[in-house]
Order: C-alpha cells, then structure tokens, then sequence
C-alpha cells in the first residue's frame, strides 16, 4: 500500500524533490494564497519563506503544551511590517516571523529544519517553532499547523522582507540515519570524502555517530584562511545577492606560524574545512553543531547538504570544501590545521531525487573554494 504521496508502507528515507512537489500538490506543505515557488524546491529541501510581518519580542521561548501564538502573546514588544521594501533587524535582539507555510503532515511523516548556509554565513540565528512543542527545528509526525522562525543576527544588523528564505525544511520517513559501519561501507565502495583531491583512506576516516571534518588552516599562498566579522558594520541587505562590499563586513584571517590560529571569543569567523565532501544521489547530509564538551569552540549552524554536493557521476569533481562558521565559547581558544571541528551526518534518500545539487539549479556553493555567502560580491568593481 501506498499513502498520500505514494509512499509505501515500511519505507525509509528523506523524501526527494518528486515527493516534495507532491507534498505541495496534495497540501501537506500549504503556504495558502501563495503559490510556493519552484525554485524553492531543492533535491531533498524546501526553501521556506517569510510570512508579512514580525515580532519583536523580549526573549526566545518554546511553547511546550500550548500553541506559538498562545505562549508569544505576553513577550511581543512590537510588530514590524516585512511588506514592500522590508525592514531591519538590529543585532542581538530575537525576533519571531511567520512563515507562510503551514504543514498537515500524515503520522508517519516528520520533518527537520536549519539554515540555509548563506544565512549561517550571515551569521543570522534561526530556529524553527511549532506548536505544542519543546524542540526547536524538529517537527513530530503528524503535526498540523504554522510555522514559526526564531530569528537573531549577531554579527550585523540585516534587511528582510515578505517572501525571502532564511531556512529550509526536511521531510523523512522510517529510520534514514546511516550508522558508522554503513557509512564507512558506502566511503569503500563510493567516496564521499577527499583530501588532496584522493578518496580519504578507510582506516583515516574519523568517525563517531557521524564523519569528523578538520580545518583547512594553511590557506593560499599569503597565509590568509578565512574571514573575521567586523564590529559596527552597516546594514546587510538579505534582499540583494551578490552586492554587498566584503570589506565593510570581514577582515582576513591569516594563520600564525605552525599552522593555527586564535579565535578571540568576542569575534564570528568564516573558515574551509580542509577535506572535500561529496553528497551522492542516494544519500542526503547534514552538519551537526560541534559537541562543546570536545573544545572552547562552537562550530557551524546546523545546516543541510543536498544529494548532488560535490558530486560529479563522471568523477571529474573531487568533492566540494564545507564552510564553517565558528565561534569560541568564553575564552580565546587556539585551533590548528586539521583539526577535527565538525561533524557530518548522511542519510538515506527514500529516493534518487530528479535534482542535483549543483546541476542546472542555481546551487550558489559547488566546488567552492570562498567562505563569503552568496549576498556578497566575489570581485571588486
């Protein structure tokens, strides 16, 4: 037998892009007098989009027994217009914005939501909050209802409005994490991760409920590895792509002798991962936050990786670098060239998805080898 969107019983998997358009078609995934745009639509996620209006509001929450709306009612200090031009959101202040979807998902199906990368390279939090819920970003199967996001910048002030995309959505069915051992069989017979442009040995991957990525901290030629925010910059324009002047926002980071670097607690960094990853058809990715009990660091929002990341079916691509967003905790904390500071989960696809990360879908981030998110220009005018 089969459900509503033709998904048989005892499968197991995230759903792909197919199953997605027919989530949309059958009103699982509704946005009401909004058409959901096709281009939203990746090969294992949902671009969601802001709803008109948001709360500005005296401290985060979660529902936990009551609906969002309910539990926000007494913390909302005011509400701001996200139509025509949009507006902006000040640093270091929580916000909760509508989204236009809303989900009527069948009890069998549940759903995850991140960032999208060019939001967590922004460095903007968000989370996802349901109703009746007490997690963030992991919605239970079944669930009936809006969609609210949680949103804070912490490096810079930033302009949203009506209908952008700050996150994604995830759809799964039955168990799709891949385990250790099965993760490791799938490197063996289908690399997923390279290092110099060579399939990582077997016996070299770093593996615990999950693949370990080190820091790439050589950097080119004149030392440089990545970027640091800087403090009282101007307005970032989350409604334009590719405008933003780079130096008004980062300075370069360049490695101290013997490989490393000092992040200063107070400052957000943009670095590369020193291995190159590649996400095939039938598997789907996530990076997981950086477990603190391992080091004085926070790295990356937790984020998804699209089959077809890095991927190539010819084999002429080697895999795509990952871009880190890091942060220490309270103290300066030295990290070094390869250094594991991140953690990749895969997952089973339910389905080869029809889309490829990558291929013909204006994916902003394959083969990069620059850390700057898709709102800043990459050469100067």
């Amino acid at each position: 037998m089969t459900d509503i969107l033709g998904i048989p019983d005892n499968a197991q998997g995230v759903l792909p892009n197919q199953f997605l358009n027919a989530a949309i078609d059958t009103g699982v995934i509704d946005a009401g007098e909004h058409k959901i745009p096709d281009s939203n639509v990746q090969p294992a996620s949902l671009d969601l989009c802001l709803g008109e209006r948001a709360f500005r509001i005296r401290c985060s929450f979660l529902p936990a027994g009551v609906t969002v709306e309910d539990r926000v009612k007494d913390l909302i200090i005011d509400t701001i217009d996200l139509r025509g031009d949009g507006v902006v959101l000040e640093t270091g202040r929580p916000y909760l914005i509508p989204l236009r979807e809303r989900l009527t998902l069948p009890s069998h199906i549940r759903a995850k939501a991140n960032p999208k990368s060019s939001t967590g390279r922004a460095d903007v939090f968000t989370r996802v909050i349901t109703d009746f819920s007490a997690r963030f970003d992991e919605i239970a199967p079944g669930y009936e209802g809006g969609l609210y996001l949680e949103v804070v910048p912490l490096s810079f002030p930033v302009r949203v409005r009506e209908g952008i995309s700050l996150n994604q959505l995830r759809l799964a069915v039955g168990r799709v994490d891949l385990t250790d051992a099965e993760l490791a069989a799938h490197h063996a017979r289908e690399p997923i991760l390279f290092a110099g442009g060579e399939p990582v040995r077997p016996d070299q991957l770093d593996l615990a409920n999950g693949l370990f990525l080190g820091l790439d901290l050589r950097g080119d030629d004149e030392g440089r590895v990545g970027y640091r925010a800087r403090e009282a910059a101007p307005v970032l324009d989350l409604t334009q792509v590719g405008e933003a002047d780079p130096g008004q926002y980062w300075e370069s980071v360049r490695r101290e002798e013997g490989d490393r670097i000092i992040l200063n607690p107070r400052n957000f960094y943009l670095l590369m991962s020193h291995e190159a990853v590649t996400v095939p058809p039938s598997l789907a990715a996530e990076m997981t936050a950086y477990d603190p009990t391992s080091g004085e660091l926070r790295t990356h929002y937790a984020g998804f990786f699209d089959p077809g990341f890095g991927y190539d079916a010819t084999g002429a691509l080697r895999g795509s670098t990952a871009a880190l967003e890091v942060r220490a905790h309270d103290v300066p904390f030295m990290i070094e060239h390869r250094q594991p500071v991140c953690k990749l989960t895969f997952e089973r696809m339910l389905d080869a998805p029809t889309l490829l990360y990558g291929q013909g879908i204006g994916s902003n981030y394959q083969g990069q080898t620059e850390t700057l998110g898709k709102h800043f220009r990459r050469t100067a005018r």
